[in-house]
């Protein structure tokens, strides 16, 4: 009786249990649910978080890539126009060098020829003074008054440079379209020579921190001899073949510039004919970089004058010649038609661009 009494009082604990057991296994079972939900709140959140963080970094890195974007193409502009000027000024040390070997043999032929000439020249000189002087035996002493006759043309040359006006007057109103011809003439010997040594060194023994006036640039062969063509061919007036950009169509002006203003001194006033700013500024660039000037050097008084009308460039042109100046005049390539007013002047010098390249320079700037 004691056994089965005890047993009756045991039963519902185990039935007690079991319930608190089911009801363990709802509370867990709600448990990893609430986990559940929890960890898909906490993944979501992380996920948006991190959505949101890269938005901000992309901005941030497209930002940055649009900057940079920028700076890169800041420095690629600035790269061309490094290399436009180094292009322009000629300073390139591979091209200096190259023009230095290339040239190396036509100067040594170029010497030797100036040499046979100017030997040739000495041995005629005696021959032709030795006739007269062969049958009349009396001409003995007059051989000192010829050769100071034949200086004469020489030392009339500096009236006509500017030292002295005041005997210059006559013969510039007088022959100033004549006066370009003469450089080719025995009456000019000693400006020929003068201007063959003057190209020489600039094409040879280039100074690149000369004075003012005088050529910094390398001088190659090619703008020697377009440089001599204009004097020596034309006579100081006439037009030359364009080359391939204008800043070496400045370059052969610069060199005409020097040489005249070391042959006549200040009275050299150069009048510069381009029909747009853009090319007068080319122009006034390029002759401050060949020559060694500056701004002050430009102007209505001083020695270089732009013009954009060529009946302005006439009239100021006019004045100069009445006031004992030498006008030399250059017009650029662009220019399709020269005022005849222009060539009435003793010295000017046009450009002359290849007939299929007229249209296109028209529109398109070649100032490399």
């Amino acid at each position: 009786m004691t056994d089965s009494s005890g047993i009756a009082n045991n039963t519902p604990s185990v039935e007690q249990l079991q319930k608190d057991a089911q009801t363990l296994r709802a509370e867990i079972a709600e448990l990893r649910g609430t986990k559940a939900k929890l960890l898909e709140q906490q993944l979501s959140a992380t996920q948006t978080a991190l959505e949101r963080f890269a938005n901000d970094h992309l901005k941030t890195l497209e930002e940055r890539k649009q900057t940079l974007q920028i700076a890169v193409d800041q420095l690629e502009r600035r790269q061309e126009r490094v290399q436009a000027e180094m292009r322009q000024s000629f300073a390139g040390v591979s091209q200096d060098l190259a023009i230095r070997i290339h040239g190396f043999h036509d100067y040594l032929v170029t010497s030797l020829q100036d040499l046979v000439i100017a030997a040739e020249k000495l041995e005629l000189a005696p021959k032709e003074t030795a006739k007269p002087q062969a049958p009349a035996p009396q001409v003995a002493p007059t051989p000192r008054p010829e050769p100071a006759a034949e200086r004469r043309p020489a030392e009339q040359r500096p009236p006509r440079s500017g030292p002295s006006r005041q005997s210059r007057p006559p013969q510039q109103r007088s022959t100033p379209p004549q006066r370009g011809p003469k450089f080719a003439t025995q009456e000019f010997e000693e400006e020929t020579r003068q201007i063959r040594q003057i190209l020489d060194q600039y094409r040879t023994n280039p100074n690149y921190y000369g004075p003012p006036w005088q050529l910094r640039r390398t001088f190659e062969p090619i703008h020697a001899e377009r440089v001599a063509s204009w004097f020596f061919t034309f006579g100081g007036r006439g037009a030359l073949r364009t080359l391939s950009s204008r800043l070496q169509n400045i370059l052969v002006a610069s060199a005409t510039i020097s040489i005249l203003r070391q042959l006549y001194g200040n009275s050299v006033r150069t009048l510069i004919l381009a029909n747009s700013p853009e090319r007068l500024g080319d122009w006034r660039r390029g002759l401050q970089d060949c020559l060694g000037i500056d701004r002050s050097d430009f102007g209505p008084e001083r020695g270089l004058i732009l013009f954009e009308s060529p009946d302005a460039l006439a009239q100021k042109a006019d004045r100069l010649v009445k006031e004992q100046q030498l006008p030399l005049i250059l017009i650029d390539d662009a220019e399709e038609e020269v005022s005849l007013s222009i060539l009435q002047f003793p010295l000017w010098l046009a450009f002359a661009p290849e007939p299929q390249l007229r249209k296109e320079r028209a529109t398109f700037d070649w100032f490399e």
